[in-house]
């Protein structure tokens, strides 16, 4: 971990300077129920945490935009002029910074003149939390601030979606970039991914934690495993569609699905569609649960979601499932289950602050006994989204 105060030097000596940075600061996400609904018409439940990516940046007197990771200091200085902000495969994670400043000017934002950015990120690297959305929102709250530009923020989480989609090219939805750039302190996001509606849940967590917990395990199947259950999915939608009238697996009540599950003849088709309608109906019962300060309930949400992502939608796999289980088990537990798209990656659990140290203590021991792997605790809480911070940190 790197202080504010390591950055600023960093950035003086990076970009042979004395001029001070601006401070910006774009949280992490996790997604607290909801998984696999978003590209299903359905609703997500995400909040903004507290580890994301900090931007340190000053404005140039020329074309040129310069970028620094403090994560991957043998990369350099990665630099381009702002008229050629073009993919180049070899600036790997630069590429997501030059596609805001590029959809940024091209929807009319101008601006004369470059800057020196530095980026440092604590999220951990394959978490599945969010690093490359926390870092567009990073870029566009630069742009928005270095060059005292308005941008609706909506807009900004958009044109950050466009730079995954179209600049990066990985067809992912709009929930990282919403959650990462909409962000509440101690609060969730109900998201509606079709309509855009949102609404923000209170997250009542008086002597709990939240832990993300992470399976170490490389998520190799995820991409690939991913695109297999989108199509499964819109097969079982075409199912549904030759009798009823919807437009997405979404747009079901529980009682509709079993009403006319009979007509998906694949079974395996069968069981993705209802895992997307019933996790649906959880986030929306997640989010009266909250409203009525009820955290049990909302807990035993996230006990649903896991045993469906595990049994329906298969996509949860033997380190995550040992962890989740694992927590199930402890004392002082109020929910537990795995959080992005799965094969590896993060589970998240509700955790009584008393007991926080034996938890991490038994799951780790579990968790090692059965998989061979270390697994690794963050204690998080619900953040703001991304904003400038400069005036809120001491020099």
């Amino acid at each position: 971990m790197k202080s504010i105060i390591q950055l600023q030097q960093l950035f003086s000596s990076i970009f042979n300077t004395t001029q001070q940075p601006r401070i910006f600061f774009s949280p992490g996400r996790i997604n607290l129920i909801g998984e696999h609904t978003d590209y299903n018409g359905g609703h997500v439940f995400p909040a903004a945490i507290n580890m994301g990516t900090y931007a340190l940046a000053a404005k140039r007197s020329d074309n040129k935009l310069n970028m620094y990771s403090a994560n991957f200091p043998d990369e350099g200085i990665i630099d381009c002029d702002l008229s050629n902000l073009a993919y180049h495969e070899h600036h790997r994670w630069a590429n997501f910074p030059k596609g805001m400043f590029h959809y940024l000017m091209n929807a009319g934002y101008e601006i004369r003149t470059g800057a020196d950015i530095l980026f440092y990120g604590d999220i951990p690297n394959s978490a599945g939390l969010s690093s490359s959305a926390s870092l567009e929102l990073a870029t566009g709250t630069v742009f928005e601030g270095l060059y005292n530009k308005k941008i609706d923020r909506l807009e900004m989480v958009k044109i950050g979606q466009k730079v995954e989609n179209e600049y990066i090219g990985v067809n992912s939805g709009i929930m990282d970039q919403f959650a990462v750039g909409m962000g509440k302190k101690n609060h969730a996001i109900l998201l509606n991914c079709d309509t855009m509606q949102y609404y923000y849940a209170p997250l009542p967590l008086d002597g709990y934690n939240f832990i993300i917990i992470h399976t170490n395990k490389a998520r190799t199947l995820a991409g690939s495993k991913y695109n297999e259950r989108r199509l499964q999915c819109e097969k079982a939608l075409q199912d549904f569609q030759s009798n009823l009238n919807i437009d997405s697996l979404a747009d079901l009540t529980t009682d509709t699905y079993e009403a006319n599950k009979h007509l998906i003849r694949d079974p395996i088709y069968r069981k993705r569609a209802k895992h997307v309608v019933y996790e649906n109906a959880r986030t929306l019962q997640a989010l009266e649960k909250l409203k009525q300060h009820d955290l049990k309930a909302f807990g035993q949400l996230m006990k649903e979601s896991h045993i469906s992502l595990r049994d329906d939608y298969e996509v949860t796999g033997k380190e995550l499932d040992t962890i989740v289980e694992a927590a199930w088990e402890q004392s002082g537990v109020i929910g537990a289950r795995m959080t992005g798209a799965g094969f590896g990656g993060c589970a998240i659990a509700i955790v009584k602050t008393s007991q926080k140290e034996q938890f991490q203590q038994q799951v780790q021991l579990i968790y090692q006994e059965r998989t061979e792997l270390d697994a690794t605790f963050y204690t998080v809480t619900m953040h703001d989204g991304a904003k400038e911070i400069t005036k809120g940190v001491k020099a």
